[in-house]
């Protein structure tokens, strides 16, 4: 063993929210009795991509005495979740200018005739899959599945924050009814971690996001008390909006569901989505359906 760079997880700020674990593909960090755990030196790279996605900031990088990084180790592992996470780790090593272990990545995937160019992972935007773990927070325990989950890679601007503690709205506001009634960041569904803090419990609204657009009293009638997801049925990949919601309702007690969406009809491919999923969660989750017309008009 020599001595290098590796990541440090002060246990006591730990909360064991889980944030740092997407965005660690080589699959290091592990939450373990409710704390996250560097579980092995072979697939650290000491790089520190779950930095920042600490809220804590529980993970710091230090030089100690540790296990050599073994990249080939590390691509065995990454191979198996997929595409998507390989095209992370490419692009994680790529940013990093660890041309060495970019190169080494490459020839693996070479000899086990996998094809992912470096231009495909140059275009990859942090999207990749979770290692299979075990958490344990707050006395509940939760298995992520291997499944597709977009995350911000880096960007400050998709931090997970909790609003539903905000100050009351001033008089001001009140006079206006300007009051926001936003109650969680992010709220793309793509980038809303499955065990986000603010989702245990919750009741939820998925949102086509043209809905908030054209109904007026998106706020006031429809998001009030609930904890925002918002979605292109059309634009975006549906099989991973299954992926997701599948995994918010293994990770969560969620109170209900409400979709609204417009009446254009790629919005629709939805309802069948959400219902499937809650089927499959096993639990008695309501679920209301609430259909918004192009003129900007409460259908149902």
């Amino acid at each position: 063993m020599a001595k290098r760079k590796i990541i440090k997880i002060d246990e006591t700020k730990c909360t064991g929210c889980g944030l740092c674990i997407p965005n660690c593909p080589e699959g290091a960090i592990q939450v373990i009795d409710g704390v996250a755990r560097l579980v092995s030196d072979l697939c650290c790279d000491g790089l520190g991509a779950c930095i920042g996605h600490c809220p804590e900031g529980a993970i710091s990088i230090e030089e100690r005495v540790a296990q050599e990084y073994d990249e080939r180790k590390v691509m065995e592992n990454i191979v198996r979740q997929g595409k998507n996470v390989i095209q992370a780790h490419l692009a994680h090593l790529k940013a990093h200018h660890q041309r060495e272990y970019l190169k080494e990545a490459m020839g693996f995937l070479k000899e086990r005739k996998i094809e992912v160019t470096l231009e495909e992972a140059a275009s990859c935007r942090g999207q990749f899959t979770h290692p299979h773990s075990e958490v344990a927070s707050g006395g509940r325990s939760a298995s992520f599945e291997r499944s597709h989950v977009h995350v911000s890679s880096g960007c400050p601007g998709s931090r997970v924050m909790d609003l539903r503690n905000k100050k009351d709205a001033s008089s001001k506001e009140k006079e206006a009814g300007l009051r926001s009634e936003l109650r969680n960041w992010p709220v793309q569904l793509m980038l809303v971690p499955p065990f986000a803090p603010y989702l245990n419990h919750a009741d939820l609204l998925i949102a086509a996001d043209c809905a908030a657009f054209a109904y007026a009293d998106f706020q006031q009638d429809l998001l009030k008390d609930k904890v925002l997801l918002v979605g292109c049925p059309k634009l975006d990949d549906i099989k991973i909006y299954k992926e997701k919601i599948n995994q918010i309702l293994k990770n969560n007690q969620i109170k209900s569901i409400t979709y609204a969406h417009m009446e254009v009809p790629c919005c629709f491919g939805l309802v069948d989505i959400i219902k499937d999923t809650i089927v499959d969660s096993g639990q008695d989750i309501p679920f209301k359906e609430v259909i918004i017309s192009i003129k900007g008009e409460r259908l149902s």
